[in-house]
């Protein structure tokens, strides 16, 4: 429930592809996925992800790709009247 409500306030499902130098290898990247809902175009929710990044993960980001789609909207809710149910 807590997902929908989110969407409802104009929150959307974001990925975010995260490039990374290994810090063993500096020369090697490595991929990492990132998954939350989020609000465009500001995305204040993988602003914070990635500050904890730079400062907590040793491995120096390379480059960081987002595809945003918002899934339902208020306007795609209708009130329903009436209720049926068959046994």
């Amino acid at each position: 429930m807590a997902n929908l409500i989110l969407q409802l306030q104009d929150y959307r499902l974001t990925t975010a592809e995260i490039l990374y130098h290994l810090p063993d290898h500096p020369s090697l990247l490595q991929t990492y996925l990132w998954q939350e809902y989020d609000r465009a175009p500001e995305f204040p929710e993988l602003h914070r992800f990635l500050g904890f990044w730079v400062r907590q993960i040793e491995g120096r980001l390379h480059s960081v790709r987002i595809a945003s789609k918002q899934l339902i909207s208020a306007e795609d809710l209708r009130v329903c009247r009436h209720e049926f149910l068959i046994n």
